[in-house]
């Protein structure tokens, strides 16, 4: 009776595990009936920069890699669309124009093969001139801060359009996938003030006068701004004498125009405007919420003259 229940119990875990292996092998589900999409993976982005003091030398610039089933061959067209952003301080976001503007279109006769990989790719340049101009702005309308949005938009022969109102956000923040089809191109100023320089102290709180040297060290997180090696210019020193010690003033440069933020060891704030500015000298007065103030002229160091600061 035990071989018989013993046989009867291998035939009913068989019929299971030859079920369950059926189903495996041949499932319901039809993907070859699946459809597919398509996709521009970016492959290098060259330059996603506009420089407010070289407009006219500044491009958007990137590598592109047409994904879909017949490795980029369903691709038709891509159209490169721009509208021009800027933030309104109390107001908010302002866009010119409202709605997006075709700028560029590339040909599926753009797109060829490469060494790197089976997938078709394409390179392409688009100068701020156009940008600025698709907008229907100019140059002297530019201002640091302000973003160009370009989108992308992959038209396929099947007549199916994909940009960013379909795509998923795996397939456009996954480093795999790399297709957010929407470029933000910044209008920046590039700042280049970091150095030790000379400096003399013309005014102080306390009556001295004396020159020194200051350090200004910039902060990788948060480029144009420079920590100062001493907030008061060696005032302390001078006057008390005090270390600066553990504060932390900054200079941020925007754009050329020049603040004082941070706050020294005890806690006070620090502020300064630019009295003058040329090639050689650049005068600051500083002050701080306790009181204490002073007037410096910094030289510029042999073969980088300062900027037009303000």
């Amino acid at each position: 009776m035990r071989i018989l229940k013993y046989s009867f119990g291998l035939l009913a875990s068989a019929l299971v595990l030859f079920s369950s292996c059926r189903d495996f092998v041949e499932p319901n589900v039809p993907y070859s009936e699946f459809d597919t999409g398509a996709y521009l993976r970016t492959i290098d982005r060259t330059s996603t920069t506009f420089n407010l003091f070289d407009l006219q030398s500044s491009n958007f610039a990137l590598t592109l890699e047409a994904v879909d089933a017949e490795d980029g061959g369903t691709v038709e067209t891509v159209e490169i669309r721009v509208r021009h952003r800027r933030l309104i301080p109390g107001v908010g976001l302002e866009y010119t124009p409202e709605d997006d503007v075709l700028v560029r279109t590339l040909e599926a006769s753009d797109f060829a093969p490469n060494s790197e990989s089976r997938f078709l790719r394409t390179s392409f340049e688009i100068p701020a001139s156009e940008a600025v101009s698709a907008v229907g702005l100019s140059f002297d309308d530019i201002e640091g801060g302000d973003v160009f949005e370009f989108r992308l938009v992959l038209n396929d022969r099947f007549g199916r359009s994909f940009s960013t109102n379909n795509v998923t956000t795996n397939i456009a923040g996954a480093p795999f996938y790399a297709s957010p089809f929407q470029y933000n191109v910044s209008v920046v100023c590039p700042s280049d003030l970091g150095g030790t320089y000379q400096f003399d102290a013309t005014e102080t709180f306390c009556g001295e006068t004396f020159s020194g040297e200051i350090t200004w060290t910039p902060v990788e997180s948060s480029p144009g701004s420079y920590e100062l090696s001493d907030g008061t210019f060696g005032a302390w020193d001078a006057c008390y004498p005090d270390s600066w010690g553990s504060g932390d003033v900054r200079i941020n440069d925007a754009c050329n125009i020049l603040t004082m933020t941070g706050t020294d060891k005890y806690g006070d704030s620090y502020s300064m405007t630019v009295v003058s500015s040329t090639p050689e000298e650049l005068t600051l007065a500083w002050e701080n919420t306790f009181g204490e103030f002073g007037t410096v002229v910094v030289y510029s160091n042999d073969g980088k003259p300062w900027p037009d600061l303000q």
